[in-house]
């Protein structure tokens, strides 16, 4: 960079990547010190071709293919190739692709006009691909990038989504430059033709038609509205989705509540059953004892007749003795 601060890099340093306004002299996270080390050569079967006509888009919805960016961005210009980056394994989108053009303006129109286009209810993010056009690029699986999420603090700076803020110091100087960065000269050359053709552009707009400003100021209202329709749909989405958690939840417990009733009902129900069996055999225990009691009676009647009848018997032949005694022996 030198001592001219630029809130785009021009050439892609780590170190100052992951600074907020490019003048740490030191890494602040593992990634930084990563992509310090990393040597890194672009994949050429991947892209092989005019890196100063291909853009880089992502964020794409995992559903979007080829034939919907050829579709969104063919307004732009002519297209050569369109490619959406997948998985090798699984196959599914990794969330971002390629388009290259045929000609640079329509690549530079595309970058200026498709940012934040609204395409499968997605918002895209759409800049320059820097594996061949900026020196010393890392790209974010090495640490470097110019992404990152605020919650796992390591945040890359010096992008279109994130471009450094003015520091207090121009005149600091990191102790790191970057290992690559041949072809310097040509890519600040071709960053001044593309900020001159922009420049040009757009006095043109402005000073020729107005209603071109309208539109846009249009267009941009409607993308708003777009997201806003988008964020209104997830917040409903969201809505519905606890609604129906909340609905399953109260099912589950009125499914428990009637479980555990039934579950009463049957224990209850085991208990009656239980109590008249117990009931029913303490009748029939009660039965069998009188019944016993009833024979034991009998026997005894039965014995004390007998006795009664021997005595009787006993009796009478005493009886018989006597008599025959009165008479002398005779009966």
């Amino acid at each position: 960079m030198g001592d001219e601060w630029t809130a785009i890099a021009k050439v892609y340093d780590p170190l100052k990547a992951g600074s907020i306004d490019g003048t740490d002299d030191r890494p602040h996270d593992r990634g930084v010190q990563r992509a310090m080390l990393a040597k890194y050569k672009p994949r050429k079967a991947q892209l092989d071709g005019d890196p100063d006509c291909t853009l880089f888009v992502s964020r794409l919805n995992p559903d979007t293919d080829e034939r919907s960016l050829l579709k969104a961005f063919q307004k732009y210009g002519d297209i050569v190739t369109v490619t959406v980056v997948r998985d090798i394994v699984t196959g599914f989108s990794k969330c971002y692709g390629f388009v290259e053009f045929k000609k640079e303006k329509s690549a530079i129109r595309a970058r200026q006009d498709a940012h934040e286009d609204v395409v499968d209810e997605r918002v895209l993010f759409v800049d320059w691909e820097f594996s061949r056009s900026l020196p010393g690029w890392v790209p974010r699986r090495l640490g470097g990038g110019f992404g990152g999420q605020k919650e796992s603090g390591q945040l890359r700076f010096g992008g279109r989504d994130r471009p450094f803020k003015k520091p207090i110091n121009l005149h600091h100087k990191s102790s790191y430059q970057p290992r690559d960065v041949r072809g310097y000269a040509d890519n600040e050359d071709r960053h001044r033709h593309r900020d001159r053709y922009d420049e040009g552009r757009r006095d043109k707009d402005r000073y020729q038609s107005r209603d071109r400003d309208k539109d846009r100021e249009r267009d941009s209202r409607d993308k708003e509205r777009e997201r806003d329709t988008y964020r209104d749909r997830d917040r409903d989405r969201d809505k519905d989705r606890d609604r129906d958690t909340y609905r399953d939840r109260d099912r589950d417990r009125d499914k428990d509540r009637d479980r555990d009733t039934y579950r009463d009902r049957d224990r209850d129900r085991d208990k009656d059953r239980d109590r008249d069996r117990d009931k029913d055999r303490d009748r029939d225990r009660d039965k069998d004892r009188d019944r016993d009691r009833d024979k034991d009676r009998d026997r005894y009647r039965d014995r004390d007749r007998v006795k009664e009848w021997i005595k009787n018997e006993k009796d009478e032949d005493r009886e018989k003795d006597e008599r025959r005694k009165d008479r002398g022996g005779r009966y």
